[in-house]
Order: C-alpha cells, then structure tokens, then sequence
C-alpha cells in the first residue's frame, strides 16, 4: 500500500467494468494508510502471509521491493491465488524462471505490470510493422527518463542500489525496455554504460544501451534518473518511420507519400492492465504479456548490469 499500490487501487476501486476489487492489503506502514484504506473499504492484514491465507482474496497485487517480488510471487501462486506483479518482474533470469514454473503448476494467471502495452497508439504501431507502413524494421530509439531520484532519501529502499541498479532502469527503463521487446522482438545482446553524473547517493543518474535485436536490427536506448521527464520511441524502416512522444503522440513519415501526426485520446492503463489480468483470472483472453517475454525483459535487465560491470563490454542475452 505504498504511493504505486494505492494508484493502482485508486484505477479500480469502485468500478465494477474493471472486475477486479480491492478487499485486503499489507504495508510495511499501517499507520501512513490508515484512514485511507478505510475509505477504501480494504482490510490492513498482519503481514503477506496472513494475505495468501484471507479466503476472500482470489488473487494479489504485487507493488513491492523489486527483490521481494520472485518470492512472493511463488508464495502466491503454492496459496493458489492469481498473481499480478509490478515491474521489474525480477532482477534475475533464474528468479523469474522460478516464478513463472510455480504459477503454472498451480495453475494460476501471472500478469506483469508493464502498462504501455494498453496504448491504443502502441497496437497502431504494431498494425504498422505487420501490414509493411513500415517495411523492413532497421532501428529502434528509446528513452524513458525523469526527476525521480531527486526524491530518494536514505533508507528508502529505491535508494538502495541493490534495487535500483542502473540507476532509473528500475523504475522507468525497464518498461521502454518491453516496448521494445513488444514491437521488435528479442533482444539479442547489449552493450551498456551508466553511471553518476549528477547524484552523490550511490546510485547512477545516466544509463545508456546500444543494443541488437534477433531480427539483426538494431535499437539505442537511454534512462536518465535526474532529468525532466521524456517519454519517447521510434521505430525506423525501409518504408517509413514512426514516432510516439508522452504516449499519446505520433508522427509517421513513410518514404513515399503522405504521412500523418496524430494525437490520440489519454488512456487509463492501469485500469487496462487490472482489467486484463481480472478477465484472464475469470477464464477469458489470456493477459496480453507473454510469460516468455517477461522472463526476457529480466534476462536483458540482468545482462545489461552485467555490461556496464566490464565498463560498457557487449553481452549476449541468454
């Protein structure tokens, strides 16, 4: 029940079209939620544990220490209770093999957090790369970044960089990362520098990544943890180019003819992705975030702190 957990709450409570309902919760600090929570009508439990065994919860929400998140992840899924988890999924590709095997022994739904991928303007571009607007796909540019870490206070655990390595990877990069797994496919290795321009708290302020998909095309991607915010891919080809800017924003140019910008209406996509992962926990459509390419995203995660550990050395992904 910390400030994301009680956003993703805030995106449903309330609504019966979403199909999912907040009844109970678990904090490391009861006391700061209180009053909020019984506004909420959402009973505070007495650890995780006592969660996983409350009878009316059908399944959890995961907004926790990115460390926590494999455990607790296989906690619920032995409790047989649906499992959606906040990103990154893990820190390790061990870790999130781990999960994703006990969530399907039990049988359970396993739904990750990367909510970009309910952008109406996201499945556009994906239209683009099957009908050929875009042709032969040749490059991808990245960029997630923001003022976050002006934030972090010592003891905050964001501000340990056992949890936030690479700097903003942790809490903005990792998603760009899947948005670019999402429209280009796997990625195939890396080549990775960050480091501490700005901030003296330990952690790194400026990450950047070279990178090449299995497709041979290429992709460029940076987070910046101490910088206005910017939000922003592109995809490059043979016929045309495309770019989203703040979500909602789109330019195409394609090598013949006219093209187009576009503005497309804000879409509330933590309520999108709650609702996914209710109607993929009733029996419906599957949640649309294969459980192969959540465990990638981890594994080029992992790999990418395992390059700028050798000062930028390229790494295949595994």
């Amino acid at each position: 029940m910390g400030r994301w957990g009680r956003t993703l709450v805030e995106s449903v409570q309330g609504s019966s079209e979403a199909g999912i309902r907040f009844v109970a919760g678990q904090t490391r600090s009861p006391e700061k939620v209180k009053d909020w929570s019984a506004e909420k009508n959402i009973r505070l439990l007495d650890g995780y544990d006592a969660v996983l065994a409350d009878p009316e919860v059908q399944a959890v929400v995961l907004a926790t220490p990115h460390k926590l998140h494999a455990e607790q992840v296989i906690a619920a899924a032995r409790a047989g209770k649906h499992v959606f988890v906040e990103k990154p999924f893990t820190l390790t590709k061990a870790s999130a093999e781990a999960a994703v095997a006990a969530c399907r022994e039990a049988g359970v739904v396993l739904a990750l957090g990367h909510n970009r991928r309910f952008l109406p303007a996201v499945a556009e571009i994906k239209a683009m790369l099957s009908d050929g607007r875009i042709g032969t796909l040749l490059h991808v540019e990245g960029q997630f970044s923001g003022p976050g870490a002006a934030g972090y206070k010592p003891g905050m655990w964001r501000a340990d960089r056992a949890e936030s390595p690479l700097g903003g990877m942790g809490g903005m990069g990792i998603h760009m990362i899947d948005m670019m797994i999402n429209l280009a496919g796997p990625i195939a290795e890396v080549a990775v520098h960050s480091t501490a321009r700005v901030l003296d708290n330990g952690l790194d302020d400026t990450t950047a990544m070279l990178c090449r998909f299995r497709s041979g095309a290429t992709g460029t991607f940076a987070t910046l943890a101490y910088a206005p915010r910017c939000w922003r891919v592109a995809l490059y080809g043979s016929e045309g180019w495309v770019e989203l800017t703040d979500h909602e924003h789109m330019i195409y140019r394609p090598r013949e003819g006219e093209g187009f910008v576009r503005d497309y209406p804000k879409t509330d996509i933590e309520r999108a992705e709650l609702a996914a992962f209710a109607a993929a926990a009733a029996g419906g459509p599957a949640y649309p975030l294969p459980v192969e390419q959540a465990i990638h995203g981890v594994s080029v995660y992992e790999t990418m702190i395992v390059s700028a550990a050798s000062e930028g050395g390229n790494r295949a992904v595994p």
